[in-house]
């Protein structure tokens, strides 16, 4: 049952004060803060290099955000998702905003390749059965990731 059938619960869920990221003070799996969001990987990723950008602030919808903020928010965007496409080499980035469930504004960004189960359509992350890392492929991937983001290698 989707989480905004019980209206107590949306509503806190809603203005912050039952959002999980809002009661942490940030997400889990942080890998590094950007100008309006965190960066968050997980080794349990549906997809190699697959990367969500969270908001600083709390926020449902993109446009509950000042047009100063978008533009922050995309600019984050545009910096991770070229860190994705150099780090993975991918050949397409898909991006996806839903909310449904944690309504605290979020973007999944997920790397597509020649081949992957998807191909030719959207990611289903459920449909994913097994580690998408190689032994020791995550740690080196989160690296050059935090290398791209600070400016790339040196």
């Amino acid at each position: 049952m989707m989480k905004w059938h019980d209206a107590e619960e949306w509503v806190a869920l809603m203005d912050g004060t039952a959002c999980p990221v809002c009661r942490r003070g940030q997400p889990l799996d942080v890998v590094c803060e950007l100008e309006a969001a965190w960066v968050t990987m997980n080794e349990q990723a549906p997809m190699r290099g697959y990367a969500c950008l969270v908001s600083k602030r709390h926020v449902v919808e993109l446009h509950d955000l000042t047009e100063a903020e978008g533009a922050a928010f995309m600019r984050d965007a545009q910096r991770l998702s070229r860190a994705i496409a150099t780090a993975t080499g991918a050949v397409k980035i898909n991006y996806e905003i839903h909310g449904n469930t944690m309504p605290h504004l979020h973007m999944h960004l997920f790397p597509r390749y020649r081949g992957d189960p998807f191909e030719g359509g959207p990611v289903n992350p459920q449909a994913i059965a097994v580690r998408v890392y190689a032994e020791g492929e995550f740690v080196r991937l989160h690296q050059q990731l935090i290398s791209e983001l600070a400016g790339g290698p040196a």
